[in-house]
This record gives structure tokens, C-alpha cells and sequence, in this order.
């Protein structure tokens, strides 16, 4: 799997490096609209596994 990665980065014919740098860039802007968003779901799964871990200690 890593060498099918590594391989397809070496791939001239695909994506250039103009290509994957806005991409990137429009991943973080969205990030950065959305973290509100994101740190609250975050925030609510560790609250859910919080609970469930004290039901296994026990």
C-alpha cells in the first residue's frame, strides 16, 4: 500500500504541486470555517467513550 502511495507521488502525468497546494489550502479554509463544528463533535465523541470507559473498569 505504501509503495502504491509512494509511486503515485512520483507520478509526473498526475496531479502537480500547484494542484495538491489548493487543495490543501481549500481543506484548511474549510477546517478553519467549520472548526467550531468540528471541536463539538470532537468534544461530544470523547464525552460518549468518557462514559463507556467506565462501564468496562467496573
Amino acid at each position: 500500500m505504501v509503495k502504491i502511495f509512494k509511486d503515485f507521488l512520483k507520478e509526473e502525468d498526475g496531479l502537480g504541486t500547484v494542484e495538491i497546494v489548493l487543495l490543501i489550502a481549500i481543506l484548511v479554509g474549510l477546517a478553519l470555517v467549520f472548526k467550531e463544528s468540528i471541536a463539538g463533535f470532537v468534544n461530544e465523541i470523547l464525552e460518549k467513550i468518557e462514559g463507556k470507559q467506565g462501564e468496562f473498569i467496573e
